[in-house]
Parts: structure tokens; sequence; C-alpha cells
């Protein structure tokens, strides 16, 4: 089939969004009178979902991934948390006994529990005793008695295996949510739908996972649980929209007034504003944990699981409306009978309109007429001299001919 359909259903999607009352933008939002051009301007989102995929794939297949120790292995560190101190000091500190930076600082827990995790490469005997000595020098660490005990600094080894092994299961893990969404995906949906739906998903895990690549943060058991967390998210978004497209297209090709393309534009635009004020209500509690939690508590495990989650909230609406619903249209107009339906609606509303025109030209050229005009010059037009025929009497009041004129003579 050729894309003559398509193109001219974008047309026709952008005439429909111009006819709309144009009401101020938070009003046509709230509404949802079906204003913004979703379905119309595809390629324009196409375009922007493309360069997010490309940047996404190529940082994690140039950067790859900053694997927490629970996945790569190596040594850990619980130092006491004491009045005054930073994760920065405690870095510090250890950079000084080794000669580098360890892998990680981050502050677990609050009030009496909390303590400093410290994560870095696999330690010799040595390196553990010398770290654990400079720790203690520098902060006096208390242990559960409150008596000031080197030993209440704890070192344990992860070994590469166990992370293997980690890892492995968390992708297990991934891979099998994503199939059993995949599954009630296509119970729950028609073919095209549930394409575009499991398009969106994997749209969304990337672009997410590209981000955490991009800022570089660890991946921890934490960051995976809120991937998840988020890729629900989005199955649910995506039922939503959906659900809508599904009731506003149904019996659709049996209506000649619009298109597929255009009903799913209007559901689109009255899902809009829930999709927002869903996402909205989402983040809120995961800013709150950020600034909170991770900021002035300074509680750093959380920022993996807040992270992963913040991006891939919002990366979820923009692709349930923007990418998923397009991408829908786009499929139901590239075959089936919705692609007929699409060109049977187009052809009747273009012979509509040829025929408006036809009678709007006949109208002003009859008035012209009227009026002794010329349609084409615009000036006045001689009336036409009636030919009488051979042997007949002349009208009443006729000139006589020259002929006559001359006998007379």
């Amino acid at each position: 089939m050729s894309d003559t359909p398509v193109m001219e259903a974008e047309t026709v999607d952008d005439q429909v969004a111009t006819a709309t009352p144009q009401h101020g933008f938070f009003e046509r939002l709230y509404t949802g009178t079906g204003g913004f051009r979703i379905v119309g301007r595809r390629n324009l989102y196409y375009a922007i979902a493309a360069v997010l995929v490309v940047i996404a794939g190529l940082s994690i297949g140039l950067r790859g991934f900053t694997l927490g120790i629970d996945f790569a292995g190596g040594t850990r560190i619980d130092l006491p948390a004491a009045a005054g101190v930073s994760t920065t000091q405690v870095s510090d500190v250890y950079a000084r006994s080794l000669g580098s930076a360890p892998v990680s600082v981050q502050k677990v827990g609050s009030g009496s529990s909390a303590s400093y995790e410290i994560n870095s490469d696999t330690l010799s005997s040595d390196q553990q005793d010398k770290v654990q000595g400079a720790l203690f020098d520098a902060f006096h660490p208390k242990d559960s008695t409150g008596a000031v005990n080197r030993n209440a600094i704890s070192i344990a080894e992860i070994s590469s295996t166990w992370g293997g092994e980690v890892t492995r299961k968390a992708i297990i893990a991934l891979v099998v949510f994503v199939l059993l969404t995949m599954i009630y995906i296509s119970i729950r949906f028609e073919r095209d739908m549930s394409l575009a739906a499991i398009a969106s998903l994997f749209f969304n895990l990337v672009v997410t996972a590209g981000i955490y690549s991009i800022v570089g943060f660890q991946v921890t058991p934490a960051a995976v649980i809120g991937l998840l967390t988020i890729l629900g998210y989005v199955l649910y978004d995506n039922v939503v929209v959906f659900d809508k497209v599904e009731e506003n297209t149904r019996g659709v090709l049996h209506r000649t007034n619009r298109t597929y393309a255009e009903f799913a534009n209007l559901a689109a635009n009255q899902t809009l504003m829930r999709s927002i004020n869903t996402t909205v209500i989402g983040i809120l509690p995961i800013v709150g944990m950020l600034v909170i939690a991770v900021w002035l508590l300074g509680v750093g495990t959380l920022k993996d699981l807040a992270l992963v989650q913040l991006v891939g909230m919002i990366v979820g609406a923009y692709s349930s409306i923007f990418f998923a619903v397009p991408l829908l249209v786009t499929l139901k107009e590239t075959w089936g009978p919705v692609a007929a339906h699409t060109r049977k609606v187009l052809a009747k509303r273009s012979g509509a309109a040829r025929d408006r025109a036809g009678e709007a030209a006949t109208r002003r050229a009859a008035s012209l007429g009227g009026s002794g005009v010329s349609a084409g010059s615009g000036a006045p037009t001689a009336p036409l001299r009636q030919q009488r025929e051979p042997g007949a009497a002349p009208r009443p009041g006729a000139r006589p001919t020259g002929k006559r004129q001359k006998r007379r003579h």
C-alpha cells in the first residue's frame, strides 16, 4: 500500500484540529477537545523517540553501566555514622590510606543504626587492615554498647561469582516480567494495539536504561526493582489510553464522518490530562524521596530507586500518548479494513469538497451573469441578437435592412 492515505490522514487531522474552537491552552488540555495534533504530527514524535533511542543505545554500548558491588563483586566496609561526619570525609580517608578512591560511599539507615557503606574493588587482607585502621583513627567509631571499638568497622567480601549469580537472577526476573507483560497485552488488546503497547514498553525500557547509563549511577538490586515497577506503570498507562481509543473507534468502519486517525487523536487528547495528572501525582513522592532522603538526610541507597522511577514515569507518560497512539494509527493505516476505510472517507471528503467548490463557482458565475458582467473580464456583455428565419415577418419596430433603404431611394 502506498503512503498517500497516511499523508492525507495527517492533513485531515490537522484540518480537524484547526477547525476545533481554539480555546486557551489549559482549557483545551483540561477538557480534551481534540485540539492538539498528536496523530497529525506523528513524524515529529517518531523523530524524538528515535533520537532518544539512539542516544540511549550509544551510551549503553559505549559507556555501559556502573555495576554495584552486588553484581560486580568487591569489598564492602560498614562504618558506624557519627555526628558531623560526611560521606566526603569518609571517602577522603579511604583514598589517603590506599591511594585510590572507593567505588562509592553512601549513608544507610537513620538514627543510632545509621552507618556509612563503603563499596570498593576487592581488597587484600593487608589493604583491609590498613583501611580499617585509618577509619578508626579518623572517626573513633563506637560499637552497639557505646564503646569506641575498632571492630565496630565491619568488612565483608562479595565474590564475583556471587555477583554473577545475582546478575543472572536479575536478568531472568526482567525477561520473565517482560514476557508475562507481553502475554497479558496480547490477550488484553487486539493485534495492532498489542504491537504498539509492546513497542512502547521496549522504548521505555531502552530510554530509561540509557539515561541511567548516562548519569552513571550504580546498578543495584533497588534499581532493578525500580525498573520493573515503572514497566508496570507504562503498561497501566497504555491500558488507560488504549481503552479510550477502543471506545472512540468502536464501529468506526460503519461511519464516514471521521477516519480512525481522527478518532484516535481525540482519544489521545481526552486522556492527555489524566496521564499528566497520574504522572505528576506519581513523581511527587519520588521527588520528595530524592530531596528529603537523599539530599537532606543523606540516605544514598534510595537514590538508585528514585532515579529509575522518576525517569521511567516521565518517559512512560510520553510514550503512552505520543508514541503508542501514533504507532497504533500507523499500523492500522498500513493494512486491513481501517486502511480501506480511511481511503473511503478521504475520497468522500475530497469529492464533497469539489462539489462545494463547483457549486460556489456556479453561484458566482450566475450572480455575475445576471448583472450583465462577464465572469472572466468583468466587462458588460452585449445582448445576443436573435436571428430571423428567412421569409418571416420582421419584428415590430425593427429597422429596415440596407437593401430596402436603397430601393426607397
